[in-house]
């Protein structure tokens, strides 16, 4: 029980350390500094490793919890583990403090992705409007006079060096 306590008070270290992490990368996108933004995602990505390798040693000591209580792990929950200890008050107090503080801080970390996620999509609508406004200010400077040979008249290819962001 001890291991899963600890394993699931480093997850929430970790976690609180990409919570500003990812604040800071709310205020980037807003800037819109890409060089900045590759620099956080390769901060984020070393966080992301650690949580990764707490997150199996996690599944690991559930599944020898499982094991040992004879349930299956599968479906087998830290909340679970907690009301099956009502006769270990302080590992189920200590169980019970470190999963609501790491509830919380995923919480935030959720509400904080949600609106980085937001506001990199109004950026993506945002360069699709600016690219069909030139590709649209770019068919309106052709030549739209007629004359006798108005059908061989040579045309600019439409969007030449543009891309379709709808496939």
């Amino acid at each position: 029980m001890e291991e899963l306590i600890t394993t699931l008070e480093q997850e929430y270290e970790i976690y609180e350390k990409l919570v500003p992490i990812e604040e800071n990368k709310t205020k980037i996108i807003v800037k819109g500094d890409l060089e900045a933004l590759q620099q956080i995602t390769d901060q984020e990505q070393t966080v992301i490793e650690k949580i990764n390798y707490l997150e199996h040693k996690r599944e690991e000591v559930v599944n020898n919890i499982g094991i040992v209580i004879g349930k299956d792990s599968k479906g087998l929950r830290v909340q679970t583990i907690i009301d099956i200890l009502d006769k270990q008050p302080k590992e189920q107090q200590q169980l019970s403090k470190v999963h609501e503080n790491l509830k919380k801080v995923v919480q935030r970390l959720v509400e904080v992705n949600n609106h980085n996620n937001s506001l990199i999509q109004q950026s993506l609508e945002m360069i699709e409007f600016n690219m069909n406004f030139i590709q649209s200010a770019r068919m309106t400077t052709m030549n739209n006079s007629y004359n006798k040979g108005a059908s061989q008249t040579d045309m600019p290819v439409m969007g030449t060096g543009m891309f379709d962001t709808k496939q």
